[in-house]
């Protein structure tokens, strides 16, 4: 007797339902494993792990941006890379799209997600507000990484004032 993968089970919604959990589940146990050498890592530590996240998110956005179609690779202004990030890299990653973007022509651009999906489950409480960082740099890291492959440099941090929203600030690196 043939069996149906989980695939065709699924159906496109679920599949899609699947991999998100999937992607929020490994990205919360790659936060807990950086956490559980030392809970308590003081100023130092916590900056190493926040910088061992972001630089695999960054290892993530460039391999995600080599496996971009070359049509998407042939932009004309920054202004449209960014708008490709927000739309179409955010979708493929957190099955939705950046809620705003906005620059100010100069190099700086700031993205908005109402309800980041990382940060969803952490919105019940203020308390949590102190561990939201870690749950950022390795979007932080996603995003310059897919900037990169597509010949921006940039520098990306990351904000929240009310979760689950948060800010993604984009400073374009000039040359």
């Amino acid at each position: 007797m043939r069996t149906r993968g989980a695939g065709r089970l699924l159906g496109r919604e679920g599949r899609r339902m699947a991999d998100a959990a999937l992607f929020e589940f490994l990205h919360t146990e790659m936060v807990a494993e950086l956490w559980a050498q030392d809970p308590d890592p003081g100023p130092g530590g916590q900056k190493m792990s926040l910088s061992v996240l972001e630089g695999m998110g960054f290892r993530v956005g460039q391999a995600l941006g080599e496996r971009l179609p070359r049509e998407t690779l042939a932009f004309r202004e920054e202004l449209d890379v960014l708008k490709f990030l927000c739309k179409d890299v955010w979708a493929a990653v957190f099955q939705k799209q950046m809620d705003s973007l906005r620059t100010n022509h100069q190099g700086t651009y700031v993205l908005q997600d109402h309800s980041f999906p990382l940060l969803i489950r952490m919105a019940s409480g203020l308390q949590y507000l102190e561990e939201v960082p870690k749950f950022l740099a390795f979007t932080c890291g996603l995003l310059r990484g897919t900037l990169s492959t597509l010949g921006i440099k940039s520098l990306v941090t990351a904000s929240v004032a009310a979760l689950p929203a948060c800010k993604f600030q984009v400073v374009i690196q000039r040359s």
